[in-house]
């Protein structure tokens, strides 16, 4: 009599759920606060963030720049040997040094210019050498090998 039956029959929340078409009713009350929102505002610097911001930058290039010019400096050095084939040797003890073995090859004469020759030789690119390291020394001055 003045009662009305809803579609899909039964109390409120039962039956079919879903729509065949479209989105929902709360699908589209929320998409309608969505589009009601204000957009955020654009990021602002201030001046204090655009010196921190430059100052980054330009930290960030430098460090760069030094790097590659270390990674550079260190591809294009590069020590040049002479041949050791068939040339004595001495091997170096705990102790020695090589102006130690230098005096005792150059028999008295100046043995910094045997200690450059040896470097040179042996591709060092300072005086200090290491135990079991093999020295290779100039054939003239060979005279006592060890």
């Amino acid at each position: 009599p003045g009662t009305r039956r809803r579609r899909g029959g039964g109390a409120k929340g039962t039956g079919r759920r879903w729509r065949r078409r479209g989105i929902g009713r709360r699908d589209r009350r929320a998409a309608a606060r969505l589009e009601r929102r204000p957009a955020p505002p654009p990021v602002r610097l201030t001046r204090r963030g655009r010196v921190v911001l430059v100052g980054a930058v330009a930290l960030l290039s430098l460090v760069g720049f030094w790097l590659g010019t270390r990674a550079v400096s260190h591809a294009a050095v590069q020590v040049v040997v002479p041949s050791t084939a068939g040339l004595p040797w001495v091997e170096v003890r705990h102790g020695d040094t090589l102006w130690a073995i230098a005096d005792v090859l150059s028999g008295g004469d100046d043995p910094g210019a045997v200690v450059e020759e040896i470097k040179r030789l042996n591709g060092l690119p300072d005086p200090i050498i290491h135990p079991g390291t093999r020295l290779y020394v100039p054939r003239d001055i060979a005279g006592v090998v060890r």
